[in-house]
């Protein structure tokens, strides 16, 4: 496998379109952006088809690249972007959505890859960090989906206790992660 000792190197090769560049980008990132893909849709194939959109844009639209670009940049922007053209394709779309988008463009525009991949670390530490049923709860209704009252009959608990260990998660989430929590915890469950 051909490797490319810098950025530019690595543009100029895609630019002439050479095939060893493409490969080299595609076995080097491949599974970054679809982890980070996977921050966004909880759906591994959909990430799958996310970042094989971004590979083969990029590679049709090669000749566009600035030299001066930072292809680690271009490609985690580009995921981002792929999501958002996915999400606006699937869901009807919603003001109160649309605000939260806003805002994770915000985010992604402003922070870099490790900066993200620190923040998803961190939600996920602090929901580790919520006391046992509080974070069994909040997890069901956000990771697995599940209704308060598909919870309460699951748990054997009534549907107020429910909704009480959900609102003490994210009055707890939201003092651990300052102000921007609903954004971040909007990222990882949207």
């Amino acid at each position: 496998m051909a490797t490319y000792s810098d950025n530019t190197e690595l543009i100029h090769a895609l630019k002439k379109g050479a095939p060893q560049a493409y490969t080299y980008l595609v076995n080097t990132y491949h599974h970054k952006l679809c982890v980070y893909a996977y921050s966004f849709t909880h759906d591994h194939n959909l990430s799958e088809d996310i970042v094989q959109n971004v590979f083969m844009r990029i590679w049709k639209k090669r000749e566009n690249l600035k030299d001066d670009f930072v292809i680690i940049n271009l490609l985690y922007k580009s995921v981002y972007n792929e999501f958002i053209d996915q999400y606006r394709s699937q869901r009807s779309f919603y003001p109160l959505e649309k605000k939260y988008i806003d805002a994770l463009n915000e985010i992604v525009e402003t922070e870099d890859e490790h900066s993200l991949e620190r923040i998803i670390k961190a939600v996920k530490k602090e929901i580790q960090n919520l006391p046992p049923k509080c974070k069994e709860i909040f997890l069901l209704s956000k990771e697995e989906g599940l209704t308060n009252i598909e919870i309460a009959e699951y748990k054997n608990v009534s549907i107020k206790s429910v909704e009480a260990h959900i609102t003490k998660a994210f009055s707890i989430l939201r003092n651990a992660l300052g102000e921007k929590a609903d954004i971040y915890l909007f990222l990882m469950f949207r």
